[in-house]
């Protein structure tokens, strides 16, 4: 069971569907919870109602809290998901930079286009409105002027005086006529019966025109106030603001619905012709709060001229003066206006005739223009968007391949942009990162060869000493490579005799270390007593060379000397002419005391005595492998007990710091201050004060020193 849940776990974390945040925890938690408390609510609905019923309110919540959560933990995953890649990165971006902005600017643009279109259409309907009153103020006036004239010739106002100054337009049909002359409580009427009869307000002290609510029936209505002699006349003219008025409004408009105000028992009495079925239709009046009913609709919604040919809906307050009070409600009364784009733009420019598609023309060319426009910017950013995506993947890919350590990969440059320089920049790295892989695989194989040449060649300096009853040697070296150019061994030719030897090849690394080990084999081989055919080679060597053999009275054994000429003749024949050492050789008897040397140019060694005087072995010449056909001169000091041969290369001499060379006083002073001591000690002592004087600074030389003291 835990390995089927390890292996399910594994899958999900492999898809990235395994919870990783408290959030998505939270709501698998929740969730389960929930679950849990439906089953218990479905089990116990019919055994025990009541506690079904208490569980319902928990499952509710639950199921809400778990939904806010999934929502929460889907919604980062989905953004971990869709935002990891740069692609869907920038296309976001370009969403919320480019897309959003448009559709909010379009959206702005239709609402503008939608409000200045109910604009233009309430425009319409109150201007109509407007010029209508303006009529019937104009005649009111001539009724007024008419009625003041008849009276000045004497005259009698009366109801048949009215009808005699009505016109016979078709209009008046509808136009109601009441005047008051001198104090007179009822009215003289002409024309459609009225309710009641009309009252003339105390509020109205001048002229007037308006939309009024005289008993619950709206009207257009004017008033005009005149001078008849030393009375006054009042004369009103009024027309129902009904179905038949709006329709000639709404004939080339559209559809045009009235809604009235229900106020206490005063209301708009809706008219004998609304009929229709949207007479039950309501509309909610935004400033007053209360629901206002249809009283009448008027006139018809025109047929689309096309698909963009949309219906337009738009409400309309009408200001209504209270007959009654004078009161002036702004929005006594609503119109609701339904038409089409086409009908107001045909309204709008109607004054062009012809030039009218001229302008439908022009829109829709700039719209044209502008879509050409959106289109061509949408193209291009899907291209660059495109060609950034596509040069970060395939960066991303490179990366992969040299995680596979695969350095000759390189990335195909198609451009000339930045995006192409960094590229560029990364081929140059690989290619870069490549040869220094390569340089570090053959550093790493020369480093191995090295530590194998230091190996040997640690084996060529002597491990095993076989001192002397009488002659006691030490010998070091510290090379300051890994290889050393410096040389020097001990060499027991017998149980009396031992050679010493201290060499400083021309040069540091791998050559002086080859010429070093040339040197050691060779002064060996020539130091081997008793063999024939090196005897006679070393004897032809020197005859070539016009040199006589020197031979001790003992043994017939090679002198220090011989074995330089020897040396010297084989190194001029075997390296180029820049290569060169400097080799002293020694020989000390045991049996005499005495200790035989000769020096090819190198530092010439000190003997201390053991009363701390010293001498400067100084006999020598010049280097060997430089020249052909020398000879070497060879000198010999008798060594006594407590003498010390202290021989050196110039890397103990030579290093520098501040203060200047460490120098022969320096060592010879340390070495008379310690010769009491082991040859190993002094050693010690010697290479610390060198060691000390170079510091930090990296080490010049090889660093070699050999001691001998008699016994």
């Amino acid at each position: 069971m835990r390995l089927i849940s390890l292996e399910l776990e594994s899958r999900l974390r492999a898809r990235k569907l395994w919870p990783q945040s408290w959030t998505a925890w939270a709501a698998l938690y929740v969730l389960a919870l929930d679950l849990l408390l439906f089953l218990g609510q479905w089990l116990t609905r019919r055994a025990s109602p009541s506690t079904s019923s208490s569980l319902e309110g928990w499952v509710i919540f639950l199921s809400l809290l778990a939904i806010v959560l999934l929502t929460i933990a889907a919604f980062r995953w989905l953004r971990s998901q869709l935002l990891w890649r740069l692609r869907n990165r920038l296309i976001v971006t370009y969403v919320f930079i480019g897309v959003i902005p448009g559709i909010l600017l379009v959206m702005i643009s239709l609402i503008t286009l939608y409000l200045l279109a109910g604009q233009f259409a309430s425009f319409v309907v109150t201007s109509d409105i407007t010029t209508h009153l303006r009529s019937m103020e104009s005649a009111d006036r001539a009724i007024a002027h008419h009625l003041v004239t008849q009276i000045a010739d004497g005259k009698m106002l009366n109801a048949e005086t009215l009808s005699q100054v009505r016109s016979r337009r078709p209009e008046w049909s509808r136009r109601q006529v009441c005047a008051w002359y001198r104090s007179q409580p009822q009215p003289y009427c002409s024309g459609p019966a009225a309710p009641a009869s009309v009252s003339f307000p105390t509020f109205i002290t001048a002229d007037f025109r308006d939309i009024v609510n005289d008993r619950g029936t709206l009207y257009l209505r004017t008033a005009t106030l005149a001078e008849a002699g030393p009375e006054s006349l009042r004369v009103v003219l009024s027309e129902p603001l009904d179905k038949d008025f709006v329709e000639g409004i709404a004939g080339d408009l559209g559809q045009i619905a009235v809604y009235g105000t229900e106020s206490g028992t005063e209301s708009v009495t809706p008219s004998p012709t609304a009929s229709s079925p949207d007479a039950s239709k309501s509309f909610l009046a935004f400033d007053e709060g209360k629901p206002r009913q249809q009283t009448f609709s008027a006139g018809t919604i025109p047929p689309a001229s096309d698909m963009f040919d949309r219906q337009v809906t738009f409400p309309i307050p009408l200001q209504v003066v209270d007959w009654k009070t004078g009161e002036r409600k702004r929005a006594g009364a609503l119109a609701e206006v339904e038409t089409r784009p086409s009908v107001l733009y045909a309204r709008l420019f109607a004054a062009l005739g012809d030039y009218a598609k001229g302008v439908e023309y022009i829109l829709l060319s700039i719209a044209i223009v502008f879509a050409i426009i959106e289109l061509l910017a949408l193209l291009v950013g899907t291209k660059l968007t495109r060609s950034i995506t596509s040069a970060v993947a395939e960066l991303y890919e490179a990366t992969k391949h040299i995680n596979r350590a695969d350095f000759s990969h390189r990335i195909a440059v198609h451009s000339s942009d930045q995006l192409a320089t960094l590229a560029n920049s990364f081929n140059s790295m690989t290619t870069s990162i490549e040869k220094l892989v390569q340089e570090q695989k053959e550093k790493q194989r020369l480093e191995g060869e090295l530590a194998i040449a230091q190996e040997v060649q640690a084996q060529l300096y002597p491990k095993l000493i076989t001192q002397l009853e009488s002659f006691e040697v030490h010998g070091f070296c510290r090379p300051a490579r890994t290889v050393s150019g410096d040389y020097y061994d001990f060499l027991a030719l017998n149980s009396d005799k031992m050679m010493l030897a201290v060499g400083d090849i021309s040069g540091k690394g791998i050559s002086a270390a080859l010429l070093m080990a040339t040197i050691h084999s060779a002064v060996r081989a020539y130091s081997i007593e008793d063999v024939p055919v090196l005897r006679e080679a070393a004897a032809g060597a020197h005859e070539a060379a016009g040199l006589m053999l020197a031979s001790d009275s003992r043994g017939g054994d090679a002198s220090p000397a011989t074995l330089l000429a020897l040396l010297n003749h084989q190194l001029y024949e075997s390296t180029p002419a820049a290569k060169y050492a400097t080799l002293f050789l020694g020989i000390y008897d045991g049996a005499t005391r005495r200790f035989t040397y000769a020096n090819g140019g190198h530092l010439q060694p000190i003997l201390i005595s053991d009363d701390g005087s010293s001498q400067l072995l100084s006999c020598g010449g010049t280097v060997v492998g430089l020249f052909d056909n020398l000879s070497f001169p060879e000198a010999s000091v008798q060594l006594r007990p407590g003498d010390l041969l202290v021989a050196y290369s110039d890397g103990v001499t030579e290093p520098e710091n501040d203060y200047g060379e460490f120098g022969e006083e320096r060592l010879l002073q340390l070495a008379q201050e310690n010769r009491h001591l082991p040859l190993e000690r002094i050693t010690e002592i010697v290479m610390a004060a060198v060691a000390d004087w170079i510091g930090d600074n990296e080490q010049p030389d090889d660093v070699t020193l050999v001691l001998a003291r008699a016994k």
